[in-house]
């Protein structure tokens, strides 16, 4: 398993974050003392770097630039400062990808398979397929016979978690711990509506019933 190292210094925002990586089969560990970040990526030598830009001590700026000096350890940046001159000096630093807060856990993920595909890590598909149905993660769309529709972000995660687990019934609540995991509280109904979205958005493109309801039970394509 990969090894990711989140540096991040909102408690809150760490805990969720490593929660989410390892449910998804990584094995995570999370910085608690700042006062030498570089020194702890180049110790600990991870596959993969989760770093925020507004930390303590040093900012991420410095530390992807003092990593630089000796490693070519993956760096995706992870923050609240979404300006486009923030990503161009993170990337101009040495970081490998930028992501902005908030963001969507589904995309993230997919952005750690790439960066990970790159360095030679996780050969994760960005694309997958199931019963002629292609589900684009990155580019958040759905295809099927040459028909393309756009889906939301709770769209692209409900047809995400089916694709992924093809034949077996994932339960309403599954679906909304998976999908929400990071929200307080999520009402049923939100996830009754994305469902209905997501099968209109399925048949418009020509395939009615893709997701199939089993009474009771859950969801499943």
């Amino acid at each position: 398993m990969e090894h990711i190292l989140i540096v991040e210094d909102e408690e809150k925002i760490r805990r969720e974050l490593q929660t989410l990586l390892e449910k998804n089969g990584y094995t995570v560990s999370a910085a608690d003392d700042f006062s030498d970040i570089p020194a702890v990526i180049l110790t600990m030598a991870p596959d993969l770097v989760l770093l925020d830009l507004n930390l303590p001590v040093n900012d991420g700026f410095y530390i992807c630039r003092e990593v630089r000096k000796t490693s070519d350890v993956p760096i995706i940046v992870v923050t609240s400062a979404d300006s486009d001159m923030d990503e161009l000096m993170s990337l101009n630093m040495g970081a490998d990808d930028f992501i902005s807060k908030p963001y969507n856990i589904h995309i993230l993920l997919a952005h750690i398979g790439s960066v990970l595909h790159r360095a030679g890590g996780r050969k994760t598909s960005l694309v997958l397929s199931h019963r002629g149905v292609s589900l684009d993660v990155l580019g958040s769309s759905a295809s099927y016979n040459g028909k393309k529709t756009d889906l939301t972000r709770n769209e692209l995660g409900i047809l995400k978690l089916l694709m992924e687990n093809a034949g077996i019934v994932l339960s309403r609540n599954d679906l909304i711990c998976q999908l929400w995991e990071m929200d307080e509280f999520v009402e049923d109904s939100t996830l009754t509506v994305n469902v209905n979205r997501l099968r209109k958005k399925l048949a418009d493109i020509g395939f009615e019933d893709y997701i199939v309801t089993r009474r009771g039970q859950g969801y499943m394509v």
